[in-house]
């Protein structure tokens, strides 16, 4: 691939010589430098030329951000339905939505967007005569929406609130205290806080999370102690007391703080990757209560969820892959004494508590099954759902008896029923107004072999009608990692896609929790290739069942998700015409030295562990397998400037490395959003705008000139 020698070239190239062939447009990429960085594992030199992308703090790297959005943005721009894309978006998107209500202080708070709104507004209603109000509007907190509410927590009695923010995206919060009544503030904001909830301890304090500041950039230096305060209300954060963590020999890259309902323990769970977690106890009525340990290894996970007096109610993976409830005593509370209280099944459990019932979730082949228990552990009823999909918010206070839970799938917008715990009966509490006749799509559910016979489930969706003809354009999304579970949700941009007459397949591949800690274990470490295998089987799939064809299929993933694409892409370039890669982890050799990466390892290895595991990560790494001469799917990389949880190095040097090598014509890209992180927060209208380029591009690039279904937009302008 040759270069102009200038970015001012690259820039004067895509202003005056628009030219296309075969639907491509020619391109000329600014120049990225190379140094002489060489990284030694195990005796094993490995150049890394594109180190000083790294540095998110110097004026080089600036630049050459500047450089890549303005050739990025120059071919998005000439894009013909680009802006067709973007108007049916708006109008799409622009319909009422209300999260699930709940309660505090006696009073219904629920999140609401009335349509276009960067941020969703929190309102609260009195009583159900009175009209809702205002309660807090992150749309207020900065003047371009960048600045996102992070969560939000009541002190027991609900007078007062404590809510945290992210600026520009950023895992790095601030925490505000209101007055719950008045909404004033209350005290000083608590800064620099991360990885953190919010506990109250009745009205007095709450505890958080967080790390020391790292030395460097905060947005990409290794944060590697994390602690737990307390925070008494009217005091400074300076006297915040350390209540857990800080040790020198023993860290804990996470740890986590939570006051029980009754205001009786304080539960601690400490671990040093995301999978796995030691848990501790600390009875708040006892002045002189120690912490004491009820698991002191990073094993298995466990949490309290529950507890009646001393009586704890913990779920646990230990001995149940799939997860169990046992109960014990607090003051004996060691897994040796545990008692079965709801057994493992052959189904993953996810459970929560509300109205004094325990409500397990179960998720069969991904669909949410939900049943009720009482406090004897006996069995009350089988929920019966409005539909196949995803329920949840099941859970509240003990004392209320009903609440609000919602339900979704692929084709479903998100709906809300109000509960009545006692007679399990439901009702319709909110359904939204949307402009998508659901009726007109079906989802289906296969099951396919991957490369080594074991059978995945895959959900499609699509427009009912649509020919298996093997021209429909297809987005295959996938994540596969992290014990993290892909059940069916509505998605508006999906929605748009699926309008145009493509296809929306998604398979539950291993690495991810559907089927409990085996299925997430069979896709970690050295077993990683199997989360590939499975990806690149549905995509074989899709293909041999004329859903679509290597010219009309997408690959689609984020974070782990965008690994997935990255090493599939790199694995089968043949496989796809487009490439999708968001905020993805790319670099698998230094992904552990940057912020909170090192906690991944778990799932991925790090490339000090053995030669072996180095050997393996190599293998697979994105940014180390792109290789000359290869003809590569067309690609647009997509990442943010301030993502400190997959810091955008990673995305920035795999698309370096794609834009020198490239053999073909198929554009190399990489659109680098401005004031945004991970994705959690991110304004409506960026989004917006993000979908309607990525999606623009996937059509563009799979040969279409105007949109497939012209008939959208004749209504839409009508």
């Amino acid at each position: 691939m040759k270069y102009c020698a200038t970015i001012f070239c690259a820039a004067l190239f895509l202003l005056g010589c628009n030219t296309k062939k075969n639907n491509k447009m020619a391109i000329a990429y600014p120049e990225t430098n190379k140094v002489d960085t060489v990284d030694t594992y195990f005796g094993n030199e490995v150049p890394d030329p594109y180190r000083w992308l790294e540095d998110d703090m110097s004026a080089e790297t600036e630049t050459w951000v500047s450089a890549q959005n303005e050739v990025t943005f120059g071919y998005l721009d000439q894009i013909p339905f680009r802006d067709q894309l973007k108007q049916r978006l708006e109008k799409l998107w622009n319909y009422e939505k209300l999260g699930t209500p709940f309660k505090e202080g006696g009073i219904t708070y629920f999140y609401k967007n009335n349509g276009l709104q960067d941020q969703s507004v929190v309102y609260r209603q009195k009583s159900e005569e009175e009209e809702a109000e205002v309660f807090l509007d992150p749309n207020s907190f900065s003047e371009d929406g960048t600045t996102s509410l992070a969560g939000l927590s009541f002190s027991k009695d609900g007078s007062l609130a404590a809510y945290s923010i992210s600026e520009g995206g950023s895992d790095w919060r601030k925490i505000i205290v209101l007055d719950a009544e008045s909404r004033e503030i209350v005290e000083d904001t608590l800064v620099d806080v991360k990885f953190s909830g919010i506990s109250w301890k009745g009205q007095e304090g709450f505890y958080y999370s967080s790390y020391d500041k790292p030395d460097g950039s905060e947005l990409s230096a290794k944060t590697d102690q994390h602690k737990v305060y307390y925070h008494k209300i009217g005091t400074p954060q300076e006297a915040d007391e350390l209540i857990f963590g800080g040790s020198p020999d023993q860290k804990h890259r996470y740890i986590g703080g939570r006051v029980t309902e009754d205001d009786r323990f304080l539960v601690l769970s400490a671990s040093n990757t995301t999978s796995g977690n030691k848990l501790f106890i600390k009875d708040l009525e006892d002045p002189n209560g120690k912490i004491i340990p009820i698991l002191n290894n990073e094993d298995t996970e466990s949490y309290i969820i529950e507890n009646v007096g001393s009586k704890l109610y913990i779920v646990t993976n230990l001995n149940a892959p799939n997860q169990k409830i046992v109960t014990v005593d607090a003051s004996d509370p060691g897994p040796e004494n545990w008692v079965d209280f709801i057994p493992e099944t052959e189904n993953v459990l996810s459970p929560s508590t509300g109205g004094g019932y325990f409500f397990a979730e179960y998720m069969v082949d991904a669909i949410s099954q939900v049943k009720q228990f009482d406090y004897d552990g006996k069995l009350v009823r089988e929920v019966p759902l409005p539909g196949v999909g995803s329920a949840g918010g099941f859970g509240g206070k003990k004392e209320e008896k009903e609440f609000y839970f919602y339900f979704t799938n692929y084709n479903t917008p998100t709906s809300s029923y109000k509960y009545n715990v006692d007679t399990g009966e439901y009702e319709l509490y909110w359904k939204p107004d949307i402009d998508f006749n659901s009726s007109e799509y079906v989802s289906e559910q296969v099951f396919y072999n991957s490369k080594d016979g074991t059978k995945i489930p895959m959900i499609i969706t699509y427009k009912k009608g649509i020919e298996r003809n093997g021209k429909n354009p297809t987005i295959l999304y996938g994540y596969g990692g992290f014990n993290i579970s892909l059940t069916p949700s509505f998605s508006t941009p999906n929605a748009i896609w699926m309008e145009q007459g493509g296809i929306y397949a998604v398979p539950n591949i291993r690495g991810g929790g559907e089927y409990g800690k085996e299925w997430h274990d069979a896709g970690t470490q050295m077993k990683k290739q199997n989360v590939f295998d499975d990806f690149i089987a549905a995509a074989e799939y899709l293909i041999a069942e004329d859903y679509t064809s290597k010219e009309y299929l997408a690959i689609r993933g984020g974070s782990n998700g965008g690994l997935l694409v990255g090493a599939v892409m790199t694995q089968r370039p043949d496989l796809m015409q487009v490439a999708l890669p968001a905020v993805g982890v790319l670099d698998m050799l230094r992904y552990h030295t940057f912020t909170a990466g090192a906690g991944w390892s778990y799932d991925y290895g790090t490339a000090e562990d053995s030669p072996e595991m180095f050997e393996y990560l190599k293998g697979y790494s994105p940014v180390h397998n792109v290789k000359e001469g290869v003809s590569y799917p067309a690609t647009l990389v997509t990442t943010g400037d301030h993502d400190d949880r997959v810091v955008p190095a990673h995305s920035f040097k795999f698309a370096a490395n794609l834009q020198e090598k490239q053999a073909g014509e198929n554009p190399v890209l990489i659109r680098i959003e401005t004031k945004a992180g991970h994705g959690a927060g991110t304004p409506i209208s960026k989004s917006i705008e993000q979908y309607a380029d990525v999606f623009g591009f996937t059509l563009y690039n799979m040969g279409f000139e105007s949109l497939p279904n012209q008939l959208v937009l004749k209504e839409f302008k009508n």
